[in-house]
């Protein structure tokens, strides 16, 4: 019969055993590991919603404030160099009007079906580019740092993440590829997907989800082009998603509708090369414009859900044009009702602090030490009630 001692040894051990296993699997190789346990927070174009978007700083304020992923959008300088930038214009999030060298440089060219006057980042190199500043997309945002920083390179966004000191994902989208493709030219008939993969590739990104490569260096690659996607899927097995744009929007490649790319007959096929979809959040909950409160939430987080495919929804932002009455003009009931009620898996936010500090209150990640402790609690119930039975 073991005795009281050995009993309170074993289970001491068991303890340390279960809570050391919990500790390891977030402290891998001397960094604090990507957490999987609850909804990911995707840092959209860094964290824009305090510094100009897609820039170093907005990535390195994310990280700070606790994302899981820095999301950024890929597209091309004439001369052939991948950068991080949302638009294919320059207009809106840089000073490139206060540049008289450039005020020849103004173009029209067709974008997905519309016509756009501006100055385009494919009639510019990389090193005219670096001489732009970037600047706050939105007014009612702070204008302090207009000015101070230059657009980055997709290799430059990479090692930012590389270089955090805990274990950062990358979301990188391949951007406007039809557009992209037709106006910059590389070597060899390559395209902007092939440059794309093989600058992952460069850099280490590679695996499945969730398996030990893919821990190591957490990815997802998205594109609101399902043709990319696809071709993609070819040159690497990094988990992808597909954006799903407003319900008026049809796909640039394929020029396809809302209604078939939300099938099920659809969902079915394209879950062949992602893993999740990537839709705008009010084409999900569709809100009432005049009222502007929330209608009967759609299917589709369902529907994804029985496909196996995660749904991380775009955008969330802090400001009260932003919030529908239902929250309150309260960001957090907004995150929570996503989260709780509607299920998702990931969130597109302007904001990671605000989101991050929701999670740590309502889901902390000690809960796994926590975890670990109930299993041994179960453990040694078992052992006593075995040894009334002796």
């Amino acid at each position: 019969m073991m005795s009281k001692i050995r009993r309170v040894n074993l289970f001491m051990c068991l303890l340390a055993i279960c809570v050391t296993s919990a500790w390891s699997a977030r402290h891998h190789l001397g960094k604090d590991q990507l957490q999987t346990e609850r909804p990911y927070n995707i840092a959209h174009r860094g964290s824009n919603g305090e510094y100009p978007e897609e820039t170093a700083a907005a990535y390195l304020r994310a990280i700070k404030e606790g994302a899981d992923f820095i999301e950024t959008d890929i597209i091309s300088t004439k001369d052939g160099h991948l950068i991080c930038f949302h638009d294919v214009t320059l207009n809106a999030t840089t000073d490139v009007a206060q540049h008289p060298e450039f005020a020849d440089r103004i173009a029209t060219y067709e974008v997905e079906g519309s016509v756009v006057t501006g100055w385009f980042t494919v009639d510019f190199t990389l090193a005219e580019l670096k001489t732009l500043r970037a600047r706050q997309r939105f007014s009612y945002r702070d204008q302090i740092y207009n000015g101070k920083f230059e657009i980055i390179t997709f290799e430059e966004y990479i090692q930012i993440a590389l270089n955090a000191s805990r274990i950062v994902g990358i979301y990188p989208e391949i951007k406007s590829p039809v557009f992209i493709n037709k106006h910059v030219k590389w070597p060899n008939n390559k395209k902007q997907e092939d440059i794309f993969v093989e600058t992952l590739l460069k850099y280490g990104y590679t695996g499945k989800y969730l398996s030990q490569k893919w821990r190591q260096q957490p990815i997802f690659i998205q594109s609101f082009a399902p043709s990319s996607l696809i071709y993609a899927a070819m040159l690497t097995d990094s988990p992808k998603i597909f954006l799903i744009d407003d319900i008026t929007v049809r796909t640039q490649d394929t020029n396809q509708s809302y209604a078939e790319i939300t099938s099920d007959e659809y969902l079915n096929y394209i879950g062949q090369y992602v893993v999740g979809i990537g839709p705008w959040k009010d084409t999900i909950v569709p809100p009432n414009i005049t009222t502007n409160r929330l209608t009967t939430p759609s299917h589709l987080v369902e529907r994804a859900h029985a496909h196996n495919l995660q749904v991380h929804p775009y955008t969330y932002r802090n400001e009260n044009q932003y919030l529908h009455f239902d929250f309150n003009q309260d960001p957090y009931q907004e995150y929570d009702y996503w989260i709780n009620v509607i299920g998702v898996d990931g969130l597109f936010t302007d904001f990671t602090g605000s989101l991050h500090n929701y999670q740590e209150w309502t889901s902390p990640l000690d809960s796994e030490i926590a975890s670990a402790t109930t299993l041994v609690n179960e453990i040694f119930t078992i052992i006593q009630a075995s040894k009334k039975h002796r």
